[in-house]
């Protein structure tokens, strides 16, 4: 009987050779490659020795520290100051500048004839009130509350900021009999801060509305959605199976209201009719 079985194929002496003259191909390449390598390090550091017997090279230079900002400064030279000083004793409690910014911090119980006197002034009349703000300082416990008038001359072409620092309980005279357009910078400062703001012709919320809770610019103001105890309030109240929807559309972030009482919410304010009572 014939054998059935096959002996395995074995590879030819020349595929065996070619093979290994690829091996050591390879190697040589990395073997010249490390070479280079360790020449490049050897060339480095005799070149950060210098020459043999010379003396060694100068040290490397500190690295330089990063240069400080500008800082205000007094500004107690100035002539805006010197004047305000001379007409208006104890009046000004602080004057800075701060590039080229002419800050000055005044009495809180002065400011409407300080802010008349700089409107009025006969060199650089500041009859430009460009806003007027209000920043809160929760760690300042006497007064918390710092608002921010900046005016500008419009013949002199400059500008200053004065500054005053009031408590909630207190509050501050209005400038709308100086500046008229204070009148809503005031109410927005009024509604936002809660800092009032007497002999206001008409101090009242103007961003939010009347019922609404708090004073959403105060920093211990609670990062939550407040807003949705003011809805709960005033929409119409829905059944569980409209409260699911509205829940799902959220969720899925669609645009389509069909709830009917939302739509009529959505009616509401798309003409016009705002919950706050419109200006007289």
């Amino acid at each position: 009987m014939a054998d059935d079985d096959r002996t395995p194929e074995t590879s030819s002496p020349k595929d065996a050779t070619a093979s290994s003259l690829a091996d050591a191909e390879k190697a040589a390449q990395v073997e010249e490659a490390k070479a280079r390598v360790q020449a490049a390090k050897e060339a480095a550091q005799k070149a950060a020795q210098g020459p043999p017997g010379a003396a060694p090279g100068p040290p490397k230079a500190p690295v330089k520290k990063k240069e400080e900002g500008p800082k205000p400064s007094d500004a107690s030279g100035h002539p805006i100051v010197k004047k305000l000083r001379a007409k208006f004793d104890g009046a000004v409690i602080e004057a800075l500048e701060f590039l080229g910014q002419l800050s000055i911090r005044i009495e809180g119980v002065r400011i409407v004839e300080v802010c008349d006197a700089l409107k009025r002034d006969a060199d650089t009349p500041f009859n430009y009130l460009s806003d007027l703000t209000c920043v809160h300082y929760p760690d300042r416990v006497e007064a918390p509350f710092e608002v921010v008038y900046n005016l500008y001359s419009i013949l002199a072409n400059q500008r200053v900021r004065l500054k005053v620092s009031v408590n909630e309980a207190d509050g501050v005279e209005s400038v709308t009999g100086v500046w008229p357009s204070a009148n809503w910078p005031e109410r927005e400062a009024y509604d936002l801060f809660g800092v009032v703001f007497h002999n206001h012709p008409d101090l009242r919320r103007i961003l939010l509305p009347p019922d609404w809770e708090g004073h959403p610019l105060r920093k211990d103001y609670p990062l939550e959605f407040v807003e949705n105890q003011w809805t709960g309030k005033h929409l119409p109240e829905f059944t569980e199976v409209q409260k699911e929807q509205m829940e799902q559309r959220r969720g899925d972030g669609l645009e389509i209201l069909s709830v009917p009482e939302e739509r009529r919410m959505r009616e509401l304010f798309l003409t016009g009719k705002g919950v706050m009572p419109k200006d007289k």
